[in-house]
């Protein structure tokens, strides 16, 4: 085709030099909590893991492959990863790379990358992840007969690199290669297992999406057991073999996941994914975390006698911040307030302290000058983003939300949530317009006095069963708070 003159001048005036110049991405996804976690200008859809441990030293050697989008003409983007690296190569070519400050991975690809283009980035690494500190800690957990990854809000980089931020979730495959006689655990289904000349490679599949900080990776020596709950939910679990005195209780609690399961399933909806369990590595840590899927438990939270209430909260979790994940840190509440107030339904219904004697006990017990009622739950701050306050008052708003709307509306409420959401990530203003939707009431008072007012509700408003009943003592103590209580330091992570 020929264009005339004029014709091709106006096209030229239209489009000056039709793209701007490919800029870099942003060094952090824009979490005010966590400003340099997460990156800008791409997302991932997909991590392939293929990994080689030797316990014995700690050494773990990598190859990831990320499947990702351009959300920019990109110039250069960057990976959060604490390992060293050899070798990145995007879209097969040579991609050059260096590491800057704590935690970044930055990237500068052969031939920058379109806006909306897919592109596969191969990262080759290695390293010993228990000598790795960074921001004063290391997320790698080492255990007599290996490593465990596990932490909140963070943990990938001692094992992969990634788009660290929930907001940017994705599938995985990981495949490890470990010594024989050593196992290793992931999240999700175990889709193959073979040993060869004194090596063993386990293959885990997790195909709903996942942020990084809920993969998991637990290596060592463990008792693994298998059964199916009576919902038709495989499940698998895993105890490390030196436990001690803990063993027979953290045995006892989370050989419940599937009945456990089944009753929540009961109370929020059908399971969201195709993977159920629980471990308990021999660790020092004192906190439990909802890996997907996999639920990872200290056995300190089993040194006191077995504890089912540690595992409704975690396993609560796969809905409630797992299936549907926080959209930024500030919104840890729709994570932690529906776990423990899942914690008051199982004391509800086993008959040990109702959620409004939980709520009206809690209520008593803090007074109003306890700075317990400075934090607030809606937006906590990152240094009390797993305060006591977060749980448990984040949990009596949740009574609160009950006794204003009324239990047909609430449970309908519980339940559409993750099935709304379902995979996605969303806000506390997203579940305060849900449940005006459903319930038909404004509800912004409730939400700003128990979520986002650092001081006690008024006894007027607090919509508790005994209004009048402020003070310590003048309410009886329900008999599952001492166990409930006991989870308080669930996410309370042992930084090393």
């Amino acid at each position: 085709m020929i264009i005339p003159a004029v014709s091709a001048a106006l096209l030229l005036l239209a489009n000056p030099a039709s793209a701007a110049a490919p800029t870099p991405g942003d060094p952090g996804i824009g979490d005010p909590y966590y400003p340099t976690y997460g990156n800008g200008g791409y997302t991932v859809s997909h991590y392939d893991l293929r990994l080689k441990y030797q316990p014995s030293t700690d050494e773990l050697q990598g190859t990831a492959t990320l499947l990702t989008t351009a959300t920019q003409d990109l110039s250069r983007f960057n990976l959060d990863f604490a390992l060293d690296v050899s070798e990145v190569l995007v879209n097969g070519h040579p991609a050059r790379f260096s590491a800057t400050g704590e935690q970044e991975l930055e990237i500068t690809p052969a031939t920058p990358l379109a806006k909306g283009s897919n592109a596969t980035v191969v990262v080759r690494y290695s390293g010993v992840p228990s000598k790795v500190s960074r921001y004063g800690f290391t997320a790698w957990l080492r255990t007599p007969d290996g490593g465990v990854a596990a932490g909140e809000p963070e943990s990938a980089w001692w094992w992969f690199p990634s788009n660290d931020h929930p907001s940017d979730k994705a599938t995985f495959d990981v495949s490890v290669l470990v010594p024989e006689g050593t196992q290793a655990i992931s999240n999700g289904v175990l889709t193959s297992s073979s040993s060869q000349l004194g090596w063993t490679r386990y293959n885990w599949r997790e195909n709903k999406p996942q942020a990084t900080y809920l993969a998991t990776l637990a290596i060592g020596r463990f008792d693994v057991t298998t059964q199916t709950s009576s919902g038709g939910l495989p499940v698998i679990n895993a105890y490390s073999r030196d436990l001690g005195d803990n063993d027979g209780s953290a045995r006892a609690s989370v050989e419940r996941t599937g009945e456990l399961a089944d009753w929540l399933s009961g109370v929020f909806g059908p399971y969201p994914f195709s993977a159920l369990g629980g471990y308990v590595p021999n660790v020092n840590t004192h906190f439990a975390l909802e890996t997907q899927t996999r639920v990872f438990y200290s056995p300190a939270q089993f040194a006191g006698g077995a504890n089912p209430s540690v595992v409704v909260h975690e396993l609560a979790h796969q809905w409630y911040g797992d299936s549907v994940s926080l959209k930024r840190w500030s919104d840890i509440w729709l994570n932690e307030g529906f776990a423990r107030y899942a914690q008051w339904l199982w004391s509800e219904h086993e008959g040990e302290g109702t959620a409004q004697e939980l709520a009206d006990y809690l209520y008593a017990t803090h007074p109003a000058d306890d700075p317990f009622w400075t934090v607030k739950p809606g937006d906590p701050g990152p240094a009390n983003q797993f305060h006591p306050a977060v749980y448990d008052r984040g949990a009596a708003a949740i009574q609160a939300l009950r006794n204003a709307v009324g239990d047909d509306r609430f449970f309908q409420i519980l339940r559409a949530w993750p099935a709304e959401h379902r995979y996605g990530n969303a806000t506390v203003a997203d579940f305060q317009a849900l449940a005006e939707r459903i319930s038909g009431k404004k509800l912004g008072d409730l939400f700003q006095t128990w979520l986002y007012t650092a001081a006690k509700p008024a006894a007027s408003t607090a919509a508790l069963a005994k209004p009048a009943a402020a003070a310590k003592g003048s309410v009886k103590e329900p008999r599952s708070w001492k166990q409930i209580e006991a989870t308080n330091d669930i996410h309370g992570q042992d930084r090393n």
